[in-house]
């Protein structure tokens, strides 16, 4: 896990002991480290430049403003999908021109919210949603930047769940219905159609369907000139892999040398927007055995932390590392084991027979590859109040958002008058 290593026999973030961490903070919490962040930022820079194109970090993937903030100092944009991640950019600091709204089901509120605040560009995903960002553009008395994103109808060939870009899928507008609507748009006096947008899906590992994607944007792009529409940006998405497992995604060379060969040539600003391939290597869920219970034919470790902390594994039977905090002596026994969480449910489970070294109660585990879609996916289930969040650089390290409190859950909460107690 890239930034996070044993030294002196212990599981560090960068330099700091995650036992440290623990004894700050306490467990269930999310650690990242900021060196990791800034060098998967800057590969994206580097392997792109040249090649006119805006990074706009996808802050579904980790949207605290620490973590944004220190992207927006580096020059990233943001990829938003509601009016609260539009809220998290600008209060991080992202400028508005730099931020793309995304997004299959944006209401007229948070349409209003971003005309208002200048967005760059909004990626329009289906007619009645053209009409809705017309008419609140024109209650405002503002032209709003548009792009239209296409279904390219490519299977990403990921986890299904997670895949956008096929036909059948909620996303975006059918590709032969794509010039219609742009003859519709240009007639519309509150849109500056001047964009395609495409994202076909997350945790891709292979170029070879964004190059079929981007081969179908770029015969799009010149069809689309031809009926005389000035079209200026592309917006390519996100969906870079990382590695949970035994995956070997892409390198960003190769991709960058793909994205000039498909649409570099059409003379257009484009733009990409990563997100689990900048912060999911730079963050680990640091967690406590609360309990090492005898199960039919193998050992369960209980964790403090549960499939509401993390929900990939049950959500998605998605893989993740998981390492003792103290490292295990050379040599070490392994056997397999489940890894599951406290939480009432049994598919609050980490792992099945994963093959660990001994673990004991008390013991401290991080399961790595945590940093995208760990936090932003989390919930209160089982009234469990929401883990902290840490940033750490070189020696020192920073609670970016405290443990919630339980009180927090129903501060909120009312009960009627005539209810009796």
């Amino acid at each position: 896990m890239s930034g996070f290593a044993y030294k002196d026999g212990r599981l560090h973030a960068e330099a700091v002991d995650l036992s440290d961490i623990a004894a700050a903070a306490g467990t269930p919490t999310y650690v990242y480290s900021a060196s990791v962040i800034e060098a998967n930022y800057r590969a994206y820079a580097d392997a792109m430049d040249g090649l006119n194109v805006g990074i706009h970090f996808a802050l579904k993937a980790n949207g605290n403003l620490a973590v944004v903030a220190l992207l927006a100092g580096l020059g990233a944009g943001a990829d938003i999908v509601s009016g609260g991640e539009l809220k998290r950019a600008l209060a991080a600091g992202v400028p508005a021109e730099r931020i793309v709204f995304s997004g299959v089901g944006k209401s007229r509120e948070e349409l209003s919210q971003a005309v208002v605040a200048g967005v760059g560009q909004i990626n329009v995903e289906s007619e009645p949603e053209l009409e809705a960002l017309n008419d609140v553009a024109a209650s405002l008395g503002r032209r709003q930047r548009a792009a239209f994103r296409i279904n390219p109808d490519v299977d990403a060939n990921t986890h299904e769940k997670i895949s956008t870009g096929k036909k059948g899928d909620k996303f975006g507008i059918a590709y032969d219905r794509v010039r219609a609507i742009f003859a519709t748009a240009a007639r519309l006096p509150y849109i500056e159609p001047t964009g395609v947008a495409l994202h076909i899906g997350s945790q891709l590992t292979d170029l070879e369907p964004f190059r079929r994607a981007y081969a179908r944007a770029a015969e799009l792009v010149r069809a689309l000139r031809a009926d005389g529409v000035r079209i200026d940006s592309i917006d390519l998405g996100g969906g870079i892999g990382i590695t949970y497992e035994n995956e070997v995604p892409p390198s960003l060379t190769d991709y960058a040398a793909m994205v000039a060969e498909t649409v570099g040539n059409l003379g257009c600003k484009l733009a990409v927007e990563p997100g689990r391939s900048v912060v999911g290597p730079a963050g680990v869920l640091l967690t406590r055995v609360i309990y090492r219970k005898n199960g039919d034919d193998r050992a369960i470790l209980i964790l403090d932390a549960g499939m509401n902390d993390l929900v990939r594994p049950s959500m998605y039977g998605a893989y993740h590392p998981i390492l003792p905090v103290v490292e295990p002596a050379a040599g070490a026994p392994v056997s397999p084991i489940d890894v599951a969480g406290p939480v009432c449910e049994t598919g609050d489970t980490f792992a099945r027979g994963r093959a660990l070294s001994p673990i004991e109660a008390g013991d401290l585990v991080a399961i790595g590859a945590a940093g995208a879609y760990g936090f932003t996916m989390a919930s209160n289930y089982n009234a469990r109040p929401m883990p902290a969040e840490i940033l750490v650089r070189g020696r020192h390290f920073e609670i970016i958002r405290p443990r919630q409190a339980v009180e927090a859950l129903f501060a909120d909460e009312r009960i009627p008058g005539w209810v009796r107690r």
